[in-house]
């Protein structure tokens, strides 16, 4: 709920925040009546609120098959989470998922909250997904497989280099961009986007994800699974739980401005890559996660906070996100702002200053090369 002080504070996100719980509701009323999809989309809405409102701008096929494909996914992703099961148990299931989808008396319990639900009723996507058409299909099962093998790569494997972890986000987020461009292509809505762009569109998402949820990470239990390559962090501490003491608070925020700074290389993939989307929907979809995620950055860079609690962009700017994000323009003035909002943060003391610099200055020549500055 948002607080009435934060209303207050920006009285501006209070027409677009109305606007998006009116979306969501119309959103929910169109929920297929079938059991199968009203439970596919009802999950859809609890696991995710505002990727199920992005989802619902796009065409009927498409949208069932981005829906199956997220949740298929968010399963997958939920045995990978879970670390109360066992190795010998879990890589098995991770390497076989792509078959249980074609099984409709298959499920298997594991998760918390609404993802135990989703695992415990997997009847229900499996359903959904054979009914899917073939071309959907055969991309959600090929993905799946390559990310299934790939988590059970991971998961006897630690993130030591800084290709370790290009290669483990490839597995859990760059596939997802590969997916779903095949599932566009699918469509006949979008020609097929290169795998290497692809993976930069969920490169960007999932580094993004992980420097946001250091604290969550490493304190779960019963225990924590870390993703940030020790090829960093070692240049800092000698523990990655060390960076959450008070006494390395400037080694802390030197590190995670090199995680950053890391991250932001996949930006010009993702411009280009969005650049090339020619169906307004499919835009907006893929749009504004990138947005949601470049902002992300610019409150994480040189932020203590991110090892002492939550950061997160405030709800009734991810509103504004969602109603204005209609137009490449509007891309690449958020990424300007954005872009500008870090390089006003970067101190010239940092040990990567000059490389953080860099990649940023590398942004805002993008975004004024692309001539729509002015537009806004």
């Amino acid at each position: 709920m948002v607080s009435l002080r934060a209303i207050l504070s920006n009285p501006d996100d209070l027409y677009p925040m109305l606007k998006l719980k009116l979306a969501a509701r119309n959103a929910e009323k169109q929920i297929r009546p079938e059991p199968h999809w009203a439970f596919c989309y009802s999950m859809l809405i609890r696991v995710s609120r505002s990727f199920a409102f992005v989802i619902q701008q796009l065409d009927t096929d498409l949208r069932d098959a981005v829906c199956i494909f997220y949740l298929v996914l968010r399963a997958l992703d939920t045995v990978e989470d879970d670390t109360s099961i066992e190795t010998e148990v879990k890589v098995p299931i991770l390497m076989a998922f792509h078959r249980h989808i074609y099984d409709p008396e298959w499920h298997f319990s594991c998760g918390t909250k609404h993802y135990r639900v989703l695992m415990d009723e997997f009847h229900h996507v499996s359903t959904a997904f054979l009914e899917l058409g073939s071309g959907y299909q055969e991309a959600i099962e090929d993905i799946t497989m390559r990310m299934g093998a790939g988590m059970a790569k991971f998961i006897c494997k630690e993130v030591e280099t800084i290709d370790d972890y290009d290669e483990y986000c490839h597995y859990v987020a760059g596939l997802v961009g590969l997916g779903l461009s095949k599932l566009f292509h699918a469509s006949g809505k979008e020609d097929l986007a290169s795998d290497a762009l692809s993976n930069s569109m969920g490169l960007f998402l999932q580094k993004t994800n992980i420097i946001r949820d250091y604290l969550e990470d490493i304190n779960e239990i019963p225990k924590s699974r870390m993703f940030w390559p020790r090829q960093i962090w070692s240049k800092y501490v000698n523990k990655l739980e060390d960076l959450k003491d008070k006494e390395n608070s400037v080694k802390a925020v030197q590190c995670l401005n090199d995680m950053v700074t890391n991250a932001l290389v996949h930006v010009e993939d993702a411009l280009k890559y969005m650049s090339n989307l020619r169906d307004p929907a499919i835009f907006r979809f893929c749009a504004i996660p990138q947005i949601m995620a470049i902002g992300t950055l610019a409150l994480c860079y040189d932020n203590i906070q991110v090892f002492r609690g939550v950061v997160k962009m405030r709800r009734g700017l991810t509103a504004k996100v969602i109603d204005r994000t209609k137009t490449m323009s509007d891309v690449y003035g958020a990424f300007y702002d954005y872009s500008r909002m870090i390089k006003a943060k970067v101190d010239d003391n940092d040990p990567n200053a000059r490389k953080t610099k860099d990649n940023l200055e590398a942004i805002l020549k993008i975004c004024r090369d692309s001539g729509t500055l002015n537009q806004r």
